[in-house]
């Protein structure tokens, strides 16, 4: 087996080595700043195969006589039981005359990995031994 196409945990991040962003360990492109960050085939397809689970576009204008307008863009994350589980300030900023920002949020999701070559298969349950 290769180094590139190690099996990794689902969710396991690491760093950037270009924009400092953190990132999912599976990814060999950042989203963030579209880096290659190593050449392995598998993770490229995959990563290729991510689907849009949520996607969201606004526009806000800033009309031409009135005074600057300040704003600050949040992400926040809650899980099922409505717990916040991050929350971060992206970006902060100004518009004045007639400008416009454009603001978009989406959500890739990718397809689960297949087993490591040799590895044993994970019973579906979710269980390290097989069921009896």
């Amino acid at each position: 087996m290769n180094v590139a196409s190690r099996p990794v945990t689902p969710g396991k991040t690491r760093t950037c080595p270009h924009c400092k962003a953190a990132i999912l360990e599976s990814l060999s492109i950042c989203p963030g700043c579209m880096h290659h960050l190593r050449f392995d085939q598998e993770a490229a397809k995959r990563q290729v195969a991510a689907t849009s689970a949520l996607r969201v576009e606004g526009v806000i204008r800033h009309p031409s006589l009135q005074e600057a307008w300040e704003y600050f863009v949040v992400i926040a994350i809650r899980n099922d039981r409505g717990e916040e589980v991050a929350r971060q300030v992206v970006n902060v900023g100004a518009l004045s005359g007639a400008e416009k920002r454009t603001f978009t949020l989406s959500v890739e999701v990718l397809p689960p990995q297949g087993p490591a070559a040799g590895a044993p298969a994970r019973p579906a349950n979710g269980s390290t031994t097989p069921k009896r």
